[in-house]
């Protein structure tokens, strides 16, 4: 009797033993399947990153020499400013005025010329003079934010750049699942790399650690990152979060939403204001005289007298526009989320029509408040270096795996050479209600996975040659 119970432990044992070797392989080949698709977006992301995340650097090596100014004991009327920029581009329209980020720097004006050309005007704010223009449409950043966003291709691209951050949480979970030390040869690469123990375990320990180690970053960029995106971001975690116009009393509202303050490439507006309509000035239409807007020198004054350092003023743009001043971590004015603030004021009395502060966002309005100035790299030093280690990592975490790959690889083999399906799967509750989850969560990532089931299954399953091809 007891030979036989030893026995029955045994087969018990064996069969676990089998069961979590089958869940191991299953795990393997999603994260392959996953990769696959996610690591040249990865690598895409990362460099774009990178070029955004100097741009400063980059402005002021090409422009320089219009940017600093030498400082002095008084400065012009910003309506001299203006009226300068006014003379020298007759036929622009004028859209915004932005501080000097410090005495050394120039004031801008944000044009967009008749041909449609958005720049940036500077004028040293010492002596009124024009110093030239700045062409933000055709810069590296331009070029880097429209690739990193849409591909170059519009939603199309969106929606490609979408599926890859969404696979990406796939990536994450099996990978983490796949690194979690079972036995003495998992638990000797934990956190290690061996070096002495052949290519595709150096390789291999590389590849899984650093993605251990990165995985709370990684999570942070991807959800962050996922809130720009036109389904997940624009269809659901947005509306969701966008600031209420109602709570404005009595406040006419415009057709516009605050999305319209954006200049091209710039996303200069909070998160959570994009969607919202922006509130009207009181305009009277039965008026026979034209009613005067009030002076940016009012404005500007308004700001200073109310607690605004570094800010942005978006001018009227049509006889119902407002007076906006902000500043905010999305657009680069301040570091700190909690005095991010938005302020809408009648063009004609000067009124405060809406005031949006840090208060009166949302938990995730908060999240990306905070999170938008980690992610741009705007905190200081620390923030840009840990950026730059970060980007240049989850470079290498897509060229190890790309590498593993093509070593375990047979020589001349024109197939994926993916990890093996094991037979006679026995349902995987846990990963099931994981995948179900993650589904639910990220509805891009829920397509792509059924959509590959379908293939997996229904379609590669049927023809023997594409199977064997991507087998």
């Amino acid at each position: 009797m007891l030979g036989d119970v030893s026995t029955a432990n045994s087969n018990q044992n064996t069969n676990n033993s089998a069961v979590k070797k089958s869940f191991y392989f299953t795990t393997w080949r999603w994260h392959f399947y996953a990769g696959l698709f996610v690591i040249p977006f990865m690598v895409m992301l990362s460099i774009t990153g990178l070029i955004m995340l100097y741009d400063d650097v980059i402005e002021q090596a090409q422009y320089g020499d219009i940017i600093h100014v030498e400082p002095q004991n008084t400065t012009v009327l910003v309506s001299e400013q203006l009226a300068n920029v006014k003379a020298k581009y007759p036929e622009a329209t004028i859209k915004q005025y932005i501080t000097p980020p410090s005495s050394e720097e120039a004031s801008r004006f944000s044009i967009v010329t008749e041909q449609d050309q958005g720049l940036f005007i500077t004028v040293n704010p010492y002596t009124g003079e024009v110093l030239g223009e700045i062409n933000r449409d055709d810069s590296w950043y331009a070029l880097a934010n429209e690739v990193h966003g849409t591909l170059l291709i519009g939603d199309t691209g969106d929606r490609l750049i979408e599926i890859a951050a969404s696979l990406s949480v796939v990536l994450l979970i099996t990978g983490l699942y796949m690194w979690w030390p079972r036995d003495n040869a998992s638990k000797a690469g934990m956190l290690k790399v061996r070096l002495s123990s052949g290519s595709r375990i150096f390789w291999r320990d590389l590849h899984a650690n650093l993605g251990m180690l990165t995985s709370l970053f990684f999570v942070f960029f991807l959800v962050s990152g996922l809130s720009w995106a036109g389904i997940w971001g624009g269809k659901f975690v947005q509306p969701w979060n966008s600031f209420p116009a109602e709570k404005w009393a009595d406040v006419p509202l415009s057709d516009a939403t605050h999305a319209s303050m954006n200049h091209g490439v710039e996303e200069e507006v909070p998160w959570n204001l994009e969607q919202t309509p922006m509130p009207a000035s009181h305009h009277d239409h039965k008026s026979g005289s034209p009613q005067q807007s009030m002076s940016i020198d009012s404005i500007v004054a308004f700001a200073y007298q109310n607690d605004f350092t570094r800010f942005k003023v978006n001018l009227p743009s049509s006889e119902e526009g407002v007076y906006t001043v902000s500043a905010n971590t999305m657009s680069g004015d301040i570091t700190d989320a909690r005095l991010d603030r938005t302020t809408h004021l009648d063009q004609y009395t000067g009124d405060v029509l809406a005031d949006v502060t840090w208060q009166d966002y949302s938990v995730m309005a908060k999240f990306m408040a905070a999170g938008i100035a980690l992610h741009q790299g705007d905190m200081g030093t620390w923030n840009r270096v840990l950026n730059t280690a970060l980007c240049l990592i989850f470079i290498l975490i897509s060229v190890t795996g790309a590498v593993m790959w093509w070593l375990r690889r047979p020589k001349g083999s024109a197939k994926l050479v993916a990890p093996p399906m094991p037979k006679n799967m026995p349902v995987w509750k846990s990963a099931v209600v994981v995948m179900s989850c993650v589904s639910v969560l990220f509805p891009m990532a829920g397509i792509t996975l059924a959509t590959v089931l379908i293939l997996d299954y229904v379609v590669l399953s049927r023809l023997s040659k594409l199977k064997q091809r991507f087998s």
